[in-house]
Formats: structure tokens, sequence, C-alpha cells
């Protein structure tokens, strides 16, 4: 007999007349739908280049508060009036075809799933689905060119028929994890680019660069050594003596010869000065390198522009020889957690920190120790029971600590874990200047810093940077995902690597889903909200609810009350009775 879930699939119930949809028409959750309800609309027919598509499961995430706080005024708006025209959240979706516009033909087939890369350009313009393209809270909805044609192709991913619905909406926010410890920053001499390099007067250093200093267009030489200026006129393209930059007319400097972009590529020699750091970080373009070449710390901290390190993916790099080129290269500067160490995940305990974690985990080759921070006691002994399995399978020790209530501060309680070396790895998972600075103080000295939280360009945190040079310390940030970043989780996932839906804390369907907007403001559930737009009356029901609500489905849900494929099965089967 066909059960529930396998005629969902299969698409046997007939397409229906109307589709029930959550349109934003202003900033606030009140704006979200009419009258405290979601709206019917007419299912589309597509045109010729364009699908239609039937939404299975939306994932709702946290950084939807800003669009929800800010409406037209959301950057990836453009200020457009959302009274007349609205958008949409979703942007964590899984999708499966409907209907084929004759044009795309060849390329889709009824009955294929694809989950949703929202971070979308076109002709160079940012947009995004789910904010300036209306998303995934709807249960059917067209797709066409400004999804199918972007700068990036189609940013549509075809999921393996092997994932739920619930792993296929997740791959969007796993992805961003996971991009958090790929390389995104540029770790070589700009091809054409322009390289400043400046040193001391006093210094005789004789330095080498064995290899790089031919791809700038142009190389802008201050107060180097003799030897290397000779060797810079030899090698690079074009060579410019300015001796009298100096980080008072720095400003000017940077107009004159980068049109106020920023240096490609900059390389301090024999630093001394944390302030004239702090100055010269500032005119570093974006996905540009400050190379720090250097025998002697710093005489203080420098102040790094945090929010550049996750947006802008600037590379803070050096060494303490007297070769260059040893800076750079993804082989000396490292982006993944450490073999057998032993990491700090700071803020972790909503959904995505969870997601960071249980990545740590799962990871093959990965930390040891797992030391876990946050402020709600709750999320905290979640973590622990969530994930008390996959530490014992994978011989990973969690800890959990909350600051409010602990008489001994993060940073000294690190040290003691460590024997007084600091943390192989510390993720900051809160949009917080100060804890970031804090967070640096606790690693070992060739540890690495992430910044998964963003915070506003322009935010500066005290951060060693003689630790950079001397020891190799690492700082980076992520922003966004590509397409490939969720192929990865995707084919970890289908080889029984991760389980991306472990995350998930509650569950709901179309009528609840701005209940679980606000649910999710509140972080009333310890992890994912997932709606299923199509269990039009499912209430919403945290994990631990369905063992007196849906017994069946509380049955299916794996060790530690996790959600699953089986449980997801069971829900279909159990609960939306109406496809009969």
């Amino acid at each position: 007999m066909t059960s529930q879930f396998e005629k969902y699939q299969d698409l046997a119930q007939a397409l229906p007349k109307a589709t029930s949809t959550w349109n934003m028409y202003g900033a606030g959750v009140d704006n979200i739908g009419k009258n405290n309800q979601p709206e019917l609309f007419e299912v589309p027919e597509p045109a010729a280049n364009q699908l239609l598509v039937r939404v299975d499961a939306v994932g709702l995430c946290f950084s939807d508060v800003k669009l929800i706080n800010q409406g037209s005024s959301h950057p990836k708006l453009y200020n457009r009036d959302l009274t007349k025209e609205p958008t949409r959240l979703g942007h964590e979706a899984t999708l499966t075809v409907v209907k084929v516009g004759d044009e795309l033909s060849g390329q889709f087939k009824v009955g294929e799933r694809y989950a949703m890369q929202p971070d979308i350009y076109q002709n160079g313009k940012s947009t995004a689905y789910g904010y300036t393209v209306p998303g995934g809270l709807t249960q059917y909805h067209l797709i066409g060119p400004e999804i199918l044609d972007t700068d990036a192709g189609s940013c549509l991913l075809k999921v393996s028929e092997e994932l739920g619905f619930a792993e296929a909406a997740l791959l969007e926010p796993w992805g961003c994890v996971w991009a958090s410890y790929t390389q995104r920053r540029r770790l070589e001499p700009k091809q054409g680019g322009v390289m400043w390099i400046v040193g001391q007067a006093d210094d005789d250093t004789v330095y080498g660069f064995s290899k790089g200093l031919s791809s700038p267009a142009k190389v802008i030489l201050t107060n180097v050594p003799e030897n290397l200026q000779v060797l810079a006129q030899s090698q690079a393209q074009q060579v410019i003596i300015r001796n009298d930059i100096t980080v008072e007319n720095l400003e000017q400097a940077v107009n004159e010869y980068t049109d106020g972009l920023g240096f490609d590529d900059v390389v301090v020699l024999a630093p001394k000065s944390a302030k004239a750091l702090t100055t010269i970080a500032k005119y570093v373009a974006r996905r540009g390198t400050m190379n720090m070449v250097g025998k002697q710390p710093l005489d203080g901290l420098v102040d790094a522009d945090v929010g550049r390190l996750h947006y802008d993916y600037v590379a803070f790099i050096g060494n303490s020889g007297v070769d260059i080129a040893d800076s750079y290269g993804e082989q000396r500067n490292r982006c993944d957690l450490r073999k057998d160490g032993f990491a700090v995940f700071v803020g972790a305990g909503g959904p995505m920190g969870q997601m960071h974690v249980q990545r740590a985990i799962e990871l093959k080759d990965g930390p040891r120790k797992v030391v876990v921070t946050d402020i709600n006691d709750q999320r905290l002994a979640e973590i622990e029971a969530r994930f008390a399995s996959l530490t014992e399978a994978n011989n990973c020790e969690l800890v959990t600590y909350n600051p409010t209530n602990s008489d001994t501060p993060l940073p000294e309680l690190v040290k003691q874990m460590t024997q007084g070396e600091g943390a192989d790895d510390v993720v900051v998972c809160v949009p917080n200047a100060q804890i970031m600075a804090e967070s640096a103080t606790f690693m070992k000295d060739d540890g690495m810093l992430v910044l998964f939280a963003g915070v506003p360009n322009g935010t500066l945190a005290p951060v060693d940077f003689s630790s950079v040079y001397l020891s190799n310390a690492q700082y980076t940030g992520t922003s966004g995902l590509t397409i490939d970043d969720q192929t990865v989780v995707m084919n970890n996932t289908v080889a029984g690597n991760i389980a991306p839906a472990i995350c998930v804390a509650a569950i709901g369907g179309m009528k609840v889903a701005k209940d679980g907007i606000q649910a999710m403001i509140d972080a009333k559930y310890p992890g994912k909200i997932l709606i299923f737009p199509h269990l039009e009356d499912l209430p919403l029901l945290g994990l631990d609810e369905l063992a007196e609500k849906l017994p069946e489905v509380a049955a299916a849900l794996g060790k530690g009350n996790t959600w699953n494929k089986q449980a997801e099965k069971a829900l279909f089967d159990n609960y939306f009775k109406e496809l009969a």
C-alpha cells in the first residue's frame, strides 16, 4: 500500500487552485500576512522561461530579523515599497518541480527536487531569495531568470532522493557553516593589482621575495632596504619609490594609486607600532592581504576591523623570517579546525552555533575536546542531550559553559583546561566586538579565530597581531555561501558523515508560520524551527512535545529525540490525512 508520504513525494495529489502564502508588507512581524493570517492566491501558470514549484519545507532563520526590523530600508530591498510590491521570507527552502515552461523542458523535469541557493548576484547586483526575490513561505510559486539565470548560473541545487525534506532545506544554513572552514581569503599577491611595501628607515635586513613579486601591475616602495629595491626593480612590472608616504598622508596615496579602493596587497616590514598597523589595515582593499614580516612584537594591540574580517575577507598574514613570500599560500594559512585540538564555540547555543558544534564533533580528524558557551541553560542542556551519542561515537569530549552562572571567567577556564596553552580554535557565533576581542585572548599563539557572526564594517576590536607573524595565528571570517558549499554538505549527508536535521527543535504547518517567526525571535526553542507548508493545520510543536501530541512521530525520532527522515515520513503518514 502506498503511504501518504510516498503519495506526497510522487505528486499524486491534484494541484490545488490556490496557494497559501505569508507575504510581508512592511517592517515588523505585524506586517507579515493579512489580519494575522496567510493569504490565498491563485496558483500561477509558468511562462515559457519559468518553473512552477511546490515548497516542501522551510527553515526559519534568525538573519531574517534584520529584514523584519528594517522592512523597505533593508539593503537587499533597495527601498522598494512593500505595500505595493511585498516580499516573502523563507530563504532556507527545498522545492519540487510541478510544471516546466516550454523553454526549460530540456533542463528540468516534473518531480525533480531542488534546494535553493539564496545568495544571488544579477549583473553584479546583490539580490537574494527570501529578500529581493520573494521566498519560500508559500505552498507554490514561480521560478524564472531571477534564479535560473544569475551571474553564477542557476541557483537551484538538485537534491539527492536520499535526503528528507528537512535535510534538503537545511543545506543552506549548513552550507554557511561549512563555508566558514573553507579558504575564502586570497593568499597570493593579486595578479595585476597594486602592492605597497613599507619598511623602517633603520632596518638593514636583507629580505627576499621568492615568488609573487611579478604579479602586481604596480609596486610602491616606502623606506625599504636597498637590496629589496634592487630586487623589486628586477622582478616587478612597475616600481614606484615613495619614501614620503606616512600613516598621516596614507589616504592621499591610496586615492592616488587605487582610486580610493585600497591596496590589493600591503607588506609591512619589521612592524613596530600597533597604532600604525591599525591605520594601514584600513586601507587594504576588499579581499586584500596585509603581510607582516618581522621578529619583534608590536608595542600593543591592533584595533582590527572585525566587520571587514567577516564581510570583506581581508587576510592578515605574516612570518618571522626574511622571505616575504613565505607568508602566502594555503599550506601556511589553515582554515579548518585542528586535528585532535581544543575548540571553543562562543555563543553557540542557537541553531547555527549548534551546527558548528555538530560539525566539529563529527569531523574526521577534528578536535578531541569541544567547549560550547551560551547564556541560556536550556540551550546548553539541549546540546548535551542532543549530541551525547555523537560525542561518544566520535571519541570527542563536550563541555558546556554559561558565563552568567560561573565564578570562573571563560579565558581563565580555557587556560585551566589547556594547562595554560589556550585553545587551538575559537569560533565566535555572536555579533559582539567585545566578545570577539576577548575570544582572541584565550587562543594559542598559533591558534585560529573564526568570526562567524558579522558586525558592521568599521567595528574595531583590539587584537594581538604580533602572533600573526611571530606564531602564524589565523584570523578569519566568512559571509554567505555558494552552491558548491551546499553540494559538499549534501554529499557528506548522503555518505553518512553528518546528519543535518539534528538541529531541528520544532516543527509546524503553514498556518503557524508567523507564530514560528515570533518563536524564533523569542528564542523559544533550542534549535531550528521547520515549517512544512503543505501540512497546513500542523500546530507549532517542540520535538519534546511530540510524545504527547504526535506519539507515532515521536517514536520515529533518532537518539536524543532528534529529527530524521523516518520522523518526517511518520509525520506525513499520520498527520497529513487529507491526501487519501
